[in-house]
């Protein structure tokens, strides 16, 4: 019995991350569109047919319905679906690393339910809102105050270490860093304090360099060419919120 309440517990966690990030799907879809994220019920964007309940289902409605709407047949974009597994591994994840259903496990799924967002979006359309660096920040404030192991000038330090390099870097090589980059890093810094975003940033940095070269070596890009960088970024610091200060440690112990 004890096992099967386990399972139980790990699929309402998945299942409430699946939610979360279902709506945070839609939230990607709307926003760039000037759509209300809170207004309105959720329909096909081919047909237009406004979606029952049963075709709210985080995962199992894609699967059920073989990934089309039920209305006109229209294939459901596959990132949908995915977006949804995504949010139940992340609710378990956070609750796995943090403790279960704590202010720390919280703050993080919040974080990450940003990143997904950030990276998204910026992929789509190769901007970052300046809302998401801001909520971010304000997680950061949250952090300091549930958990305030992370001295505030660590957090501090953490918002420039990365971010005013970063800046410095973009005045003088025109498109090095685009400014959502920038203000993604400051926010996150507050979050994370200063070793966990060095540790973010050369993750990110090393991602994004390894893809940018590979687009080069494939000859789909070239010296002037733009891609989306904040889902690497975003990347660094979701893996530095888990592993960074083992990351750090590792480090540290080769020099």
């Amino acid at each position: 019995m004890l096992y099967i309440a386990y399972a139980v517990l790990w699929l309402l966690r998945f299942a409430l991350g699946a939610c979360v990030f279902s709506f945070l799907g839609v939230v990607v879809w709307r926003l760039p569109r000037r759509e209300s994220v809170v207004k309105g019920r959720s329909h096909c964007p081919v047909c237009g047919r406004t979606l029952s309940a049963a075709e709210l289902l985080p995962c199992l409605s894609f699967l059920l319905q073989g990934g089309k709407c039920r209305g006109c047949g229209a294939k459901i974009p596959a990132r949908d679906f995915w977006i949804e597994v995504l949010g139940g591994l992340c609710s378990c994840a956070c609750a796995y690393a943090f403790g279960g259903e704590t202010a720390q496990a919280a703050l993080a799924f919040a974080v990450l339910g940003i990143l997904t967002v950030v990276a998204l979006m910026d992929m789509d359309t190769l901007e970052i809102y300046d809302r998401f660096p801001v909520l971010l920040f304000v997680c950061g404030i949250a952090a300091h105050i549930l958990i305030p192991s992370l001295g505030i000038k660590s957090r501090l330090i953490g918002c420039v270490i990365v971010s005013v390099p970063m800046l410095l870097l973009a005045l003088i090589v025109p498109g090095g860093f685009g400014g959502g980059d920038i203000k993604l890093m400051f926010g996150a810094g507050f979050f994370l304090g200063a070793k966990l975003t060095v540790v973010a940033a050369f993750i990110g940095i090393l991602l994004g360099g390894g893809f940018g070269a590979l687009l080069l070596a494939q000859k789909k890009a070239n010296r002037k060419s733009q891609f989306a960088f904040g889902p690497f970024l975003c990347i660094g610091i979701a893996i530095a919120m888990f592993f960074g200060e083992t990351i750090a440690d590792w480090y540290m112990g080769l020099l």
